[in-house]
């Protein structure tokens, strides 16, 4: 069995059986409205960070992570979001060290590219993060799916799916994991609440 790594969130660790497979490829897709950053952040807290932005300004990114109340770490950040996004991002992938997190956030803008180049920069990211031993999330917005989606998904080795719901004054947020290669998936949502951390939701819910 390979070596687990720890997402730095403990309630994600204990339900998927002590963290991630070294090497994994990961996709969180959330909707662009939620707090699914949080996620992001408290990743940065367990081992070296590579953070490479494509919206937000790296300035931004500082920012909301030096007000995030839960544990974070000191990631280096990175604006690929110029000119020829996906040849700076590569190159950037390419100097990782050994065991680091790397964060893509979001992929959308790289996803926007030809769909070949697209294809061998998910199949290099793959073998760099295998080789080196450590974790790549690639954060993504739900909604109109940029055209490579599909392969974002399909390459990725485990699929993190943010559910979140409004109703009335209630926020209800459910993470469903229908894909994990190299690990048993959760066989039911989780809640959660995403407030100043990632945390368990023990409010009841309503029928």
């Amino acid at each position: 069995m390979s070596e687990q790594l720890s997402t730095g969130i403990t309630v994600l660790d204990r339900e998927l059986g002590g963290g991630l497979p070294a090497g994994s490829t990961v996709f969180l897709n959330a909707d662009p409205a939620s707090q699914s950053e949080l996620f992001l952040y408290e990743l940065t807290a367990v081992r070296g960070t590579l953070y490479l932005t494509t919206l937000r300004s790296g300035q931004a990114v500082q920012d909301a992570i030096g007000r995030t109340l839960g544990r974070t770490g000191s990631p280096t950040i990175r604006d690929v979001g110029g000119e020829a996004p996906l040849d700076v991002a590569n190159k950037l992938i390419h100097d990782l060290p050994e065991r680091a997190n790397l964060i893509i956030d979001v992929v959308d803008v790289l996803e926007a590219t030809d769909p070949v180049r697209y294809r061998t920069f998910l199949n290099e990211l793959q073998t760099h993060m295998v080789n080196t031993g450590g974790l790549a999330i690639l954060h993504g917005m739900k909604g109109d799916d940029p055209a490579n989606r599909k392969y974002t998904k399909h390459m990725a080795d485990v699929v993190f799916d943010l559910q979140t719901t409004v109703d009335g004054t209630e926020i209800e947020n459910r993470l469903a994991v229908p894909k994990f290669r190299g690990g048993r998936a959760p066989d039911e949502t989780i809640k959660l609440r995403l407030a100043e951390e990632v945390a368990v939701d023990t409010s009841r819910d309503i029928a």
